[in-house]
């Protein structure tokens, strides 16, 4: 059996790949540390997170964890080479593009840069495109329970994530489909083992 070790606090984008882990349901070790952790800086010296170690062998970068491990277990993915897969990747990209890089732009500008490089008027800025691309993606996705269809896929984890982050940066979610789609994840078990605990 593949051993898995997730290097990486849950508040951060390691809370991805370990709710793919438990939806799947395979087990796994995981190290709860920040990023630039030594545990971290170990296997990649930039000292981001999640790492995940695969047999020993690591892979970074949660989207690009997740989708192998959807992949390697066959589920909450279409299979590769498919219209179904391409059209996955294409909502995968949208959703990596104008919601993960609106929020990661703003932590940047908020606590990441050095205090001289941020730039803190860029905020509401953002928060405006936030909400332009709630109202699109909302559009692009009518009335599908998931981001592709009718079934729950690496899309919908890294959107669903986004919505946390999001509230916790207070981004507002301002699609009432957006906040009601947040509602029916936050039901999964997988999701509350993760990201409701204590």
């Amino acid at each position: 059996m593949t051993q898995y070790t997730l290097i990486g606090a849950a508040s951060t984008r390691a809370g991805r790949a370990l709710w793919m882990l438990e939806e799947l349901g395979v087990p796994y070790e995981h190290v709860g540390v920040k990023p630039h952790a030594e545990e971290v800086t170990r296997h990649y010296p930039r000292g981001k997170v999640p790492v995940l170690l695969v047999d020993g062998e690591p892979l970074t970068d949660s989207t690009a964890i997740i989708q192998y491990l959807a992949d390697a277990h066959g589920r909450f993915t279409a299979a590769a080479g498919t219209l179904d897969r391409a059209r996955q990747d294409a909502m995968l990209h949208l959703i990596l593009d104008e919601f993960d890089a609106v929020l990661w732009t703003s932590a940047r500008h908020s606590f990441i840069l050095p205090a001289e490089r941020r730039v803190p008027e860029v905020k509401e800025s953002l928060r405006w495109e936030f909400s332009v691309n709630q109202a699109s993606l909302v559009r692009r996705m009518g009335d599908r329970p998931y981001v592709t269809g009718d079934e729950f896929t690496v899309a919908d984890l890294v959107l669903a994530h986004c919505l946390i982050w999001a509230r916790a940066a207070k981004f507002e979610i301002t699609e009432p489909a957006l906040q009601d789609y947040a509602k029916r994840i936050a039901e999964r078990p997988a999701f509350q083992r993760v990201f409701m605990k204590g």
